[in-house]
């Protein structure tokens, strides 16, 4: 299927001011990332995943689903990858040896209970912010990957699940915990929740101290997560496509990077065996086609 992005190609460089609110608020809420019909095609497919895991037992008491490494699912999962508006963030800000290690499908239905008390605020990484730590509390751990949401459904108003993120927090190592889980406790100083609406996107820098929220509405909350990381980072999620199959057939150049496919170990550091850079890394390849690497952003030399 194909959807109407003007003249649009995942090639446009962004802009120095959403790179600069990227780096100071570890976030940027995008508006009409989607389509209408690209997004209700989206949501269509995510239904009928979510159908298929219910069958199979896979979501919860209250119908909750969060299906990790869904990509290969559907081939519109596939395009998003590489999505016109969204894709030059992931490589604007992290540059061209990148692929995706970690993405998930979520649909959160109304809760059937009251909100009980629980404390979700994270950093994601894992053992990315405890390995490569400093002894410094005030030097921030390294970003290491992003992650782009696209909403599907209808988050414009509070209380329907969206994710609760604080502004600036990416550059924190740490987060005041409250001693007492068992009763409600505010969100920390300067939460917001992101409200968006059917269509929107937001990129997050996997610092960012952030936590889930109960969905205490009547809508369901359907959003998709697509992480990327650094091709010297092992994957998170298993992935497993089928290299003979369409859907693999149909991945571009570029695509095929982006889920992990490599030539050699070095490759996936960036370089050849001797040493130097191997400019036919897909992406890399492309954006230096396009004209796009430049020397004084690290991450596109």
């Amino acid at each position: 299927m194909a959807f109407d992005y003007g003249d649009r190609t995942g090639y446009e460089p962004i802009s120095d001011v959403d790179r600069k609110e990227f780096h100071e608020q570890g976030f940027l809420l995008l508006r009409n990332v989607l389509t209408e019909d690209h997004r209700a095609a989206l949501e269509a497919a995510v239904d009928r995943v979510y159908e298929e895991e219910k069958a199979k037992g896979n979501t919860t008491k209250d119908g909750t689903l969060h299906l990790l490494g869904f990509l290969e699912r559907d081939e519109l999962f596939g395009e998003l990858l590489t999505h016109p508006i969204a894709f030059p963030y992931m490589w604007g800000l992290a540059g061209w040896n990148i692929y995706t290690h970690h993405n998930h499908l979520d649909v959160t239905p109304p809760a059937l209970e009251p909100e009980k008390p629980y404390w979700g605020w994270h950093q994601d990484g894992y053992r990315q912010n405890s390995d490569p730590e400093t002894m410094d509390p005030n030097l921030p751990r390294p970003m290491f990957s992003l992650k782009v949401a696209y909403v599907l459904s209808d988050l414009s108003e509070k209380g329907r699940g969206a994710t609760k993120v604080i502004p600036g927090s990416h550059l924190w190592n740490s987060l005041p915990r409250p001693t007492d889980l068992s009763v409600h406790n505010p969100d920390p100083e300067g939460t917001v929740e992101i409200t968006a609406n059917p269509g929107d996107a937001f990129i997050f820098d996997r610092r960012q101290w952030h936590s889930r929220s109960t969905n205490l509405s009547n809508i369901t909350r359907k959003m998709l997560f697509v992480g990327y990381t650094y091709r010297w980072i092992r994957p998170l999620d298993e992935l497993h496509p089928d290299k003979d199959g369409e859907w693999y057939r149909n991945r571009t150049p570029v695509q095929r990077q982006l889920l992990g496919e490599g030539t050699h170990t070095a490759n996936y550091w960036g370089i050849n065996w001797d040493g130097y850079i191997d400019d036919e890394i897909p992406l890399r390849k492309e954006l230096k086609q396009r004209g796009l690497l430049n020397r004084n952003i690290p991450w596109l030399r």
